[in-house]
């Protein structure tokens, strides 16, 4: 066993009693609580319906840790509802890429990227699975309305413990949908709007923009 997967295994256990830690965005959804795990006879079948081979890390974490729940964002897809995509080609006037449905008509024939965190809206948190990439998490908007960030990060554990990382040491990492308790505490969606008797609508949720 990679002996991350025992120090995230500990470290996600701690992090709702940190009293310092960062605000993770939608942690409320999750509760930093993890869904069961996938078996290995569940990837073998995702991957031959996909034809795909997903990054071990990845692949550890979800049958060593869990399938699904706490995580960046909106929190890990199951794996039955990770989706692939392909990077489109730069526009001409050189805006942002964004990405197209692997089924899709109009997807590419190049890199797959598996969608394993929901964002919200059109933003997608993809890992890398052919290509250069493979390994890799890479943030973006499937309409292309930012450009995609690949994190510096070289596999999912890496990612995944850097979240609980800056998460436990009080960090702003917009990367990772995190949020500094100085920043949350004069925040319009913060305490001490939601204190305030005169504000009629305290829960907003900070920018997902990495």
């Amino acid at each position: 066993m990679d002996s991350r997967i025992t120090r995230i295994r500990s470290k996600l256990a701690k992090i709702p009693y940190q009293a310092r830690r960062s605000h993770s965005m939608a942690s409320e959804r999750h509760q930093f609580r993890l869904g069961p795990c996938v078996s290995a006879s569940e990837a073998d079948v995702f991957e031959a319906e996909h034809r795909i081979v997903l990054p071990a890390a990845y692949r550890a974490f979800l049958t060593e840790l869990g399938g699904s729940g706490a995580g960046p964002f909106y929190g890990l897809l199951p794996l039955d509802e990770c989706r692939l995509f392909t990077m489109n080609r730069k526009p001409a006037d050189g805006s942002p890429r964004g990405f197209t449905h692997g089924d899709h008509s109009d997807a590419l024939q190049g890199d797959l990227f598996l969608h394993i965190i929901e964002m919200g809206c059109s933003d997608l948190c993809l890992i890398g699975v052919t290509g250069p990439l493979a390994g890799r998490v890479v943030t973006g908007n499937a309409d292309g309305f930012w450009p995609p960030n690949v994190s510096s990060a070289q596999d999912f554990l890496s990612w995944y413990e850097r979240w609980l990382d800056h998460m436990r040491d009080g960090k702003d990492n917009r990367a990772l949908g995190l949020t500094s308790p100085i920043i949350v505490a004069t925040a319009s969606w913060g305490p001490r709007a939601t204190a305030s008797p005169r504000c009629r609508n305290p829960v907003h949720r900070p920018s997902r923009t990495p």
